[in-house]
């Protein structure tokens, strides 16, 4: 679709950075300074429901979204990881994988909640250096799937 925002193949340094680019799939790395190491996982084709996909295009699907939830878990060790695939504003098949820490800027509301506090300057300095790896370590992952 022409207006889609995850339809279109450039990513912009604003937006984010493409970790993994499969057949059906991508996934990119997300520039939230609030919440480093925020995912998503996208399906390449302009398709609106999971239920749109066969059953073997959905189990690929959520393997890849599984293997950068885990991933995230060993690298970035935060407290949850929020998995949300909502489509609200962009009806197009895409996860959230969202590592979330008690002391993060949204605790305890949703990653798009209001602000309820401010996270430590050296904390998201810490974070950030993290998501090199969690970079490294998701394009590893998917290597292993294989």
């Amino acid at each position: 679709m022409a207006n889609c925002t995850l339809c279109k193949e450039d990513i912009k340094p604003e937006e984010g950075q493409l970790i993994w680019r499969g057949d059906d799939c991508r996934i990119m790395l997300v520039n939230d300074s609030d919440l480093p190491g925020f995912c998503r996982v996208i399906w390449n084709q302009h398709v609106v429901e999971m239920t749109d996909l066969t059953y073997s295009e959905r189990e690929h699907l959520m393997t890849l979204v599984f293997a950068v939830e885990e991933t995230m878990r060993h690298v970035m060790h935060p407290d949850k990881i929020n998995v949300a695939s909502l489509g609200n504003m962009v009806s197009h098949i895409h996860w959230h994988i969202i590592p979330r820490y008690k002391d993060d800027a949204f605790f305890p509301g949703t990653a798009w909640s209001k602000r309820t506090q401010e996270t430590p300057e050296a904390v998201l300095v810490f974070r950030k250096q993290k998501m090199t790896e969690l970079s490294s370590a998701i394009k590893a992952a998917i290597a292993g799937l294989a």
